[in-house]
C-alpha cells in the first residue's frame, strides 16, 4: 500500500477453514496484512509477542486458552493491539467478560464483509465496534444510576460508536477537533471509564445511547 502502513493483523481461531477463509479476505484488502495465525489463546499470545500487530481477531470458545483469558493476559502485558472479538456467541455471559477483559470491538461471524473490515479499521485506532445486537443485549445490563451526559456529548459518543475518528466527528458537528476531545473527556469522566470503547459500552447499557437509528 503506497504511502501507508497496513493494518497488522492476527487471526486466532480454532477452526483452520475459519482462520484461512478470514485470512484470505483480511489480506485482499489493500490496507490490510495479516501477519500471523494460530488455532488457541497459547499460540496466540506467542504470535502477537513475534509480529507485534495492529489488531487481533479472536475467537471466544478455543482450547488450551480461551479469548477471554487471552485478552485479559495481552492487556496484563500491556500490549497496544486492538482486540476484536469474532464468534458465534452472543449471550450476556459470553459478551460482558469479554467487553470487561479489554476487548475493543465485538462481532458475529455472520457480520457482512464490509463490516468487519470498518471495524478492523476502527479497532487498530483504537476505536470501538459492536455487532447491532450486541449493542441491543448491553443495554439494561448495569443497574446502576444513568449518569447525565450533555446533548453535545451523547452526539459525540454516538458517532464515536460507529467508529468516526474525532476529526471527523468534528466534521460532522462543525467543531474542532480539540472540542471533539474536551467533550469525550467529559464523557469520560461522568461515565468513569478512561477510554472510547468504555464509554460506549456504558453508555449503552445504562440506556444513554441508541445506535439502532
Amino acid at each position: 500500500m503506497t504511502g501507508q502502513q497496513r493494518i497488522r493483523i492476527v487471526v486466532i481461531d480454532d477452526h483452520p477453514v475459519v482462520r484461512d477463509g478470514l485470512a484470505g479476505m483480511l489480506a485482499a484488502q489493500p490496507d490490510m496484512e495479516v501477519v500471523g495465525q494460530a488455532s488457541n489463546g497459547s499460540e496466540g499470545l506467542l504470535q502477537i509477542e513475534h509480529h507485534d500487530p495492529d489488531v487481533v481477531l479472536m475467537d471466544l470458545r478455543m482450547p488450551v486458552m480461551d479469548g477471554v483469558a487471552t485478552i485479559t493476559e495481552l492487556r496484563n502485558r500491556g500490549h497496544r493491539a486492538g482486540v476484536l472479538v469474532l464468534t458465534t456467541y452472543d449471550r450476556d455471559e459470553d459478551i460482558v467478560p469479554a467487553i470487561e477483559a479489554g476487548a475493543t470491538g465485538y462481532l458475529l461471524k455472520d457480520t457482512p464483509r464490509e463490516d468487519l473490515f470498518r471495524a478492523v479499521r476502527a479497532a487498530s485506532r483504537g476505536e470501538p465496534a459492536l455487532t447491532p445486537s450486541v449493542a441491543s443485549r448491553l443495554m439494561g445490563r448495569m443497574r446502576t444510576k444513568p449518569q447525565t451526559l450533555s446533548p453535545r456529548e451523547i452526539e459525540v459518543l454516538e458517532l464515536a460508536a460507529r467508529g468516526r475518528t474525532n476529526r471527523e466527528i468534528g466534521k460532522v458537528l462543525h467543531v474542532s477537533e480539540a472540542t471533539v476531545k474536551t467533550h469525550l473527556l467529559r464523557a469520560y469522566d461522568k461515565l468513569g471509564v478512561s477510554d472510547r470503547t468504555a464509554a460506549v459500552v456504558t453508555a449503552l447499557t445504562q440506556g444513554l445511547l441508541q445506535l439502532d437509528r
